[in-house]
């Protein structure tokens, strides 16, 4: 199986600061690891190569550091690199973002899966691997916990609903985005990590691409923050003293009085 696996670094941290012209978020300086669903899909590319054959590219978009995420990725297994980066592609929606990666899977040539986590951390939004799989014209899975079965052609899954569980029936080529319980991730070991840093990591920019330039990037994205704030919260105390019936009555008070300010304003 040709196997893709698109991953993202995300900010290790709660405390991201924003670009106040892109209103996106300034990756530069901040440490980043590897977006956790990211790592289960990962882990199933490499536990389908082991019982299937073949090959786990592993693909990435974002700034020439993130070259460190792509050799972790190769420490754990996966046999080729390659990294998306160019200043036009910065500031990219997930439709944007979608867009860039499709045309790079479309360069790679013949794949039979692609494999995505099910939302990033830092954006939450679950958006990339449905709308990829738009513009690539395959069919795609979403929130999937287990792969059951690969035959020639056909792939059969088990993914989460409101209800329970589904079992689904999937023609390949296909994507599936996963969640954490498929799979518990592997750790990169001495002998991978040395193998990493000898292997050498595809870049590709927005030349080396069949792209519209207007499709990729903060040019090509539909969608754009207008504002971005933390919310402020506002609270007052107030003690209430007497017996119990009394700070009852208090509080009945209180809050019919709250109840006609509501109905009025």
């Amino acid at each position: 199986m040709e196997i893709v696996v698109c991953i993202k670094q995300v900010p290790a941290t709660t405390r991201v600061q924003l670009d106040p012209r892109t209103r996106t978020i300034i990756r530069e300086g901040v440490e980043l690891m590897l977006n956790p669903f990211d790592a289960y899909a990962l882990e199933e590319a490499l536990r389908l190569r082991e019982a299937h054959g073949g090959t786990v590219t592993v693909m990435t978009m974002g700034i020439p550091s993130a070259a460190i995420l792509l050799r972790e990725a190769l420490a754990m297994g996966a046999d080729q690199a390659i990294l998306l980066t160019d200043r036009r592609f910065a500031g990219a929606d997930t439709l944007a973002t979608a867009t860039t990666l499709a045309a790079a899977i479309h360069k790679l040539g013949t794949v039979d899966l692609i494999l995505c986590g099910r939302q990033a951390i830092d954006g939450d939004t679950a958006q990339v691997g449905p709308e990829l799989a738009e513009k690539l014209g395959i069919p795609h899975a979403t929130a999937v916990t287990k792969i059951e079965e690969v035959n020639t052609g056909m792939l059969t899954c088990q993914k989460m609903i409101d209800e329970g569980y589904a079992r689904l029936k999937v023609q390949l080529p296909a994507l599936l985005t996963v969640v954490k319980e498929i799979n518990t991730p592997r750790f990169p070991t001495l002998a991978g990590f040395r193998r990493a840093q000898k292997s050498d990591i595809l870049i590709w920019k927005a030349d080396d691409l069949e792209v519209d330039l207007g499709h990729i990037g903060l040019e090509g994205s539909p969608t754009q923050v207008i504002a971005t704030f933390v919310p402020e919260h506002h609270k007052t105390s107030h003690l209430l003293e007497g017996t119990l019936p009394e700070i009852a009555q208090q509080i009945l008070a209180s809050l019919q009085k709250q109840t006609g300010r509501e109905m009025h304003g």
